[in-house]
């Protein structure tokens, strides 16, 4: 990012391939990450599940502060050094993953294989929530400077501060919160509570006439927000142990294309009303809401997510 676009002839082509390559990066350690916590010995795994994640937020609002205050400083015409030392984050945790002892999520040959998950209908409906989940997160948080921007008329440093900044922070605090007392609460019923309020959050945020009540719903979005990707991630866990690491790539997939088409349907529909962002984050409040039905859906459902002896042959 901090060399090619400068030795291609179109730069904008040297922006692409880096983001290409550092999505990929970005991505295998979100799929890598998730089982290796999940094969650790914890008693309470979805709530070390939700601390994991926690340090997502804590990192994006880290970025957040720290690009604001180099720019405040040193002028954004250096994004280039800035990029650099960003840069030096994956550097540090690929001697993480070298040195750090890594247990197998299931036993060699014991994981179920593509084809029998594929063949689950509960499965496919763990991958909706994981959509929702992943649209309910990004669109806020990649529209929330702009939303604040345009609606206090602010600057981007302080429209980034006072937006996706809330935002992540709110995030984390949700998590490291549900981490901590994770054992006296159930799961299913947490994220139908955050599922709602999340609806309550766009509807706030896209129909207040305050812009203080616009940013308030934005900021308290994180909140609810918060144990939707990693709640999935753990009832997927619970409901299907011998998912293995293919189950938390697809799960991965699934949150990213979520966290893909949402925020660009909102930006789309935003320019199709003239440039007004309520309008795309109106729309965009679907994805919370069909993450409430499909939790009411599969808290009726007492079947297990595995298949019968038959489809494995190893039961």
């Amino acid at each position: 990012m901090a060399f090619l676009p400068d030795l291609l002839s179109l730069p904008f082509v040297g922006i692409l391939i880096s983001v290409v390559l550092y999505a990929i990066g970005s991505g295998l350690t979100e799929v890598l990450v998730s089982p290796i916590v999940e094969a650790c010995p914890f008693e309470n795994k979805d709530g070390m599940m939700s601390l994991l994640h926690s340090f997502y937020c804590w990192g994006a609002l880290g970025v957040v502060l720290g690009s604001t205050l180099f720019f405040a400083v040193f002028g954004i015409e250096h994004w280039r050094v800035l990029t650099l030392i960003w840069a030096l984050v994956p550097l540090y945790n690929t001697w993480n993953f070298i040195s750090c002892p890594i247990e197998r999520l299931v036993e060699a040959g014991k994981s179920m294989r593509i084809r029998q998950l594929l063949r689950l209908p509960l499965f496919w409906l763990i991958i909706i929530l994981m959509i929702c989940s992943g649209a309910s997160e990004a669109t806020m948080a990649q529209w929330a400077s702009a939303f604040t921007e345009s609606a206090l008329g602010v600057s981007k440093a302080v429209g980034d501060l006072a937006g996706p900044g809330l935002f992540a922070m709110f995030m984390g605090i949700s998590r490291m919160l549900y981490g901590k007392f994770s054992e006296k609460l159930n799961l299913t019923k947490v994220m139908l509570l955050c599922g709602a309020m999340c609806v309550g959050c766009y509807l706030l945020a896209s129909l207040s006439a305050s812009p203080i009540l616009g940013l308030t719903g934005c900021a308290l979005c994180g909140l609810a927000v918060g144990i939707m990707w990693p709640g999935s991630i753990s009832i997927s866990s619970q409901k299907c142990p011998r998912g293995g690491t293919a189950m938390f790539a697809f799960l991965a997939l699934a949150g990213d294309l979520g966290a893909t088409v949402s925020p660009a349907m909102v930006g789309s529909l935003s320019d199709q009303a003239g440039g007004n962002l309520k309008a795309g984050l109106l729309a965009a409040t679907v994805f919370p809401a069909v993450l409430v039905i499909g939790l009411l859906i599969l808290k009726k459902r007492a079947t297990p997510l595995e298949p019968a002896v038959g489809l494995t042959g190893q039961r």
